[in-house]
């Protein structure tokens, strides 16, 4: 009869470790949350909704979250922090000249704002002056990324403060990228964004390689 102790041991069943069950787990309720909202609109957006569009149990949510309010602040949280992460992936790999940071920022910013469609505006206006705060700092980060990456080409700006004018880029196509995402009648559709974007690209450009106009004081 075969010794059964030298029958070689099974690993034991791989579990995933309990933090990253977590994580995955947040992220399933996270994404469920934005489609829904997405799709209806936060008023219509409830915890058991969310609960059973991620698939899981309405507990779960309410051990991460104290209600919907706070899931929304982690709503918010997370497209911010992607619009960030997504704008600053585009510049990485940018063209390495002025148009191409200006494109890549300039289009970047067009698909963010389309990936969220009304969402965005609606997280920003149901979560009130937090949320203005909250996306105060995501202006701040893209602008900053934005200055970074033309740094280098920046001797081929011929503005007379060449960091002034980029930043005044920056603000106009943001302003405009924003405004694109609440009128109603967007840019959609990847070749309408194409062409947008390059339109808001190519008056930035003409901007930056313009010098100051002279201006004469009125006596």
């Amino acid at each position: 009869m075969r010794d059964m102790t030298d029958e070689p041991k099974r690993p034991a069943h791989h579990r995933e470790p309990r933090q990253a069950r977590s994580a995955a787990t947040l992220a399933r309720i996270l994404q469920a949350a934005e489609e829904i909202a997405s799709s209806s609109g936060l008023d219509e957006m409830t915890v058991s909704g969310v609960a059973e569009h991620a698939g899981v149990a309405v507990g779960s949510i309410y051990r991460r979250f104290e209600g919907k309010e706070q899931l929304v602040t982690a709503l918010t949280e997370r497209m911010l922090e992607r619009r960030e992460e997504y704008v600053a992936e585009r510049l990485r790999a940018a063209e390495p000249s002025l148009p191409g940071v200006v494109d890549a920022y300039a289009d970047a910013l067009l698909q963010s704002f389309a990936e969220s469609g009304n969402l965005f505006p609606e997280l920003m206006r149901a979560r009130g002056s937090s949320a203005l705060d909250r996306g105060a700092r995501t202006i701040t980060e893209i602008h900053r990324l934005l200055l970074e990456a033309a740094a280098p080409h920046a001797h081929q700006i011929r503005r007379s403060d060449p960091e002034a004018a980029l930043d005044t880029v920056a603000r106009a196509l943001l302003g405009a990228c924003f405004h694109n995402s609440v009128r109603p009648d967007p840019a959609t559709g990847e070749a309408a964004r194409r062409r947008y974007a390059d339109e808001l690209g190519d008056m930035a450009i003409a901007y930056l390689l313009t010098p100051d106009r002279r201006r004469t004081t009125r006596t």
